[in-house]
Parts: structure tokens; C-alpha cells; sequence
């Protein structure tokens, strides 16, 4: 929104103020950013490619900016950061908050950090995967038997998932195996297949890999399978925490 409009200063919205924008029944929380170099005039809002797909906008239409409503799960993870533990429900409040995008980056940073200060038990590592792999897409397979590996990570030069996928695919086994980004180590496994071959792969390519060679190597990022993690990945980066 412009710099100067009227609504931001009566409304006290300030640059990365969190907003929620509606239009008609849709409606989508985003963060405000100011312009001053007349992109958009009184009156007029930009909006991001995200955002207006959300919203199924066209140019000219009306749409309605808003303070966003409390945010329930700021109780719980305020819990959080005084050490107590948290249960299922709990997680599933934060995450399902977190990817509807109305964390704030000092909130996001607030929960992995409360939860590196104060490791979580494995019932907690128990609840916070369900809510994780609830707010995401999921991918079935028919074969009765599907395989998957998982190392600790964060240490440089040590790419085995590459091998051991290339060699239980070739074995006949099914293993459509999903990798991350670089969170601490200068590229993660992800980031170095794809010196290799695209990573980026949609459902139905990853489908015709799979059905084709028994296994493919792909970011989870570009298909939605977890996408509080890549939330949570971006901040931990941030914070050198793994």
C-alpha cells in the first residue's frame, strides 16, 4: 500500500504489520509493505502473486483490509517458551496457524527457539509430526511395500541419499524420496541433486519418475508435502539451528 495512505495511519498499520485481506468469502493474511515510489496510489493495493490466487482477483476488484483476529495458539506457544510441554492439539493450533501464514517472523522464531532451548520429548516429536503431515498434501502408492531413509543431516560432503536411493530403486524396491534445502550445511541434498537433474518436480512427474525408474530424489518444497517445514526450515537457516 502507499506510503502515505490514510487507512495505515488511522488504522496504525505499520510496514510488516500483519493484515488480513478479504474479498468477498476468500480471504488471506499477508504482510503489509509500504511503497514510495508510486507503484500504488491512495486507494490502490499490490498485491502478491500468492495472495491474488488466493483471492481469485482481477484487476479494479474491491477487496477489504483488516486488523487480523488473535491468534489462538500464541497461549500455547507462549507455554512453550517457559518450557512447558505441549500436546497434539497443541501442535496442531501452531502449525495449522503457521502455514495459514498469521505467524509473524518474531513468532516463528519464538517457537524454534523454544523448542531448541527446550528439546521437545518424543511424545511432543510425535504430536508435532501428525500436525505437520496433517496441514500438508499426501502421496499414496499401490505397491504393498514402500521404502524411505532418513539421516540426522547437517554435515557437509556426506550426500549418501543419492547412492542409496539410486541402488534400492535399481533393486526393485519402491523409494520416491523426498529431501530438503540447505538448513545449516552450505547445500542440502536437495540443493545438490540438483547440480545433478530438476528437483522441482510436480505430483504427476514425480508419479511418472517413480512408475518409470522405482524411486525418484525431489524437493518436498515444491509439492506441498510438508509446508510448515519449509516455514520452519527458512527460520532455523536463519537462526544457524538445525
Amino acid at each position: 500500500m502507499p506510503e502515505d495512505c490514510f487507512v495505515c495511519r488511522s488504522e496504525g498499520l505499520t510496514a510488516r504489520t500483519s493484515i488480513m485481506v478479504e474479498a468477498g468469502s476468500a480471504k488471506t493474511a499477508a504482510r503489509l509493505l509500504r511503497s514510495n515510489n508510486g507503484l500504488v496510489v491512495e486507494g490502490e493495493i499490490g498485491l502478491s502473486d500468492e495472495a491474488w490466487t488466493k483471492l481469485s482477483l482481477k484487476e479494479g476488484d474491491v477487496v477489504e483490509v483488516r486488523h487480523p483476529q488473535p491468534v489462538p495458539s500464541f497461549n500455547v506457544l507462549r507455554k512453550r517458551v517457559y518450557g512447558n510441554r505441549l500436546e497434539r492439539s497443541d501442535f496442531t493450533g501452531i502449525v495449522s496457524d503457521l502455514v495459514a501464514g498469521r505467524y509473524s517472523d518474531v513468532h516463528l522464531a519464538s517457537f524454534v527457539t523454544a523448542c531448541s532451548a527446550f528439546p521437545l520429548d518424543l511424545q511432543e516429536m510425535i504430536g508435532l509430526t501428525h500436525a505437520m503431515v496433517d496441514a500438508g498434501k499426501r502421496l499414496s502408492w499401490p505397491q504393498q511395500v514402500i521404502v524411505d531413509k532418513h539421516s540426522v543431516g547437517g554435515l557437509p560432503g556426506n550426500r549418501t541419499t543419492p547412492i542409496v536411493v539410486s541402488i534400492i530403486a535399481a533393486l526393485g524396491l519402491v523409494m520416491p524420496k523426498t529431501s530438503s534445502r540447505a538448513i545449516t550445511s552450505p547445500a542440502g541434498t536437495a540443493d545438490t541433486m540438483e547440480t545433478l537433474a530438476p528437483v522441482d518436480l510436480d505430483v504427476d512427474r514425480i508419479r511418472e519418475v517413480v512408475a518409470r525408474q522405482n524411486g525418484c530424489l525431489v524437493w518436498g518444497g515444491a509439492v506441498q508435502l510438508s509446508p510448515a517445514d519449509d516455514i520452519i526450515i527458512g527460520v532455523e537457516k536463519a537462526l544457524d539451528l538445525d
